[in-house]
């Protein structure tokens, strides 16, 4: 029997919008969890971008994996294209992971295109804090996006540092103001 596991690192941790049959958490080598993506729709507007994540090179990412049944795979897979490639910054990889209970799978998942005008790049955090505070695009407030997904990678038992001081940046500039 074919197993299909999708790889998430963001919103599709708590927000997969697809039936599955097992989620365990996992890590994938090679590449970090990033702020990397300029948001021109979804958490900012082309005059004033906000930043998503994404996957970039380097390090290693703890995210979720998501078993999906082999007859929900190709809506599944129509579903995260429509959702994850509507403006090319990313592109669709199959890599290797490491299950919490220590399983190696292959899985899908989607990492940032260097190339993209949308690349960021490796933004600071005081940087990161000023791009996100005050952007708005159709899914709402970009420092809510960026907090609910620090809030949910606790709540996994992920700790991700560098987000956790990006959400405590931006907190001291609404403080500020």
């Amino acid at each position: 029997m074919d197993e299909f596991w999708v790889f998430g690192y963001g919103s599709l941790m708590w927000n997969p919008g697809f039936p599955y049959e097992e989620r365990l958490t996992a890590r994938l080598g090679g590449y970090r969890r990033s702020l990397c993506v300029r948001s021109y729709v979804h958490r900012g507007t082309e005059e004033r971008p906000g930043l998503v994540l994404g996957l970039d090179r380097g390090g290693s990412c703890k995210g979720v994996a998501f078993r999906v049944a082999s007859d929900h795979w190709p809506e599944t897979l129509a579903y995260l294209r429509e959702r994850e490639l509507v403006t090319s910054v990313y592109l669709e990889r199959h890599v290797r992971l490491t299950l919490g209970d220590t399983r190696q799978v292959s899985a899908l998942t989607y990492v940032i295109d260097r190339a993209h005008t949308q690349y960021a790049g490796n933004v600071s955090i005081d940087e990161a804090a000023r791009i996100v505070h005050g952007a708005v695009g159709r899914s709402g407030p970009n420092p809510l996006y960026v907090a609910n997904t620090a809030a949910h990678l606790r709540e996994l038992g992920i700790r991700d540092q560098w987000l956790e001081s990006v959400v405590a940046a931006i907190a001291d500039l609404e403080g500020a103001n």
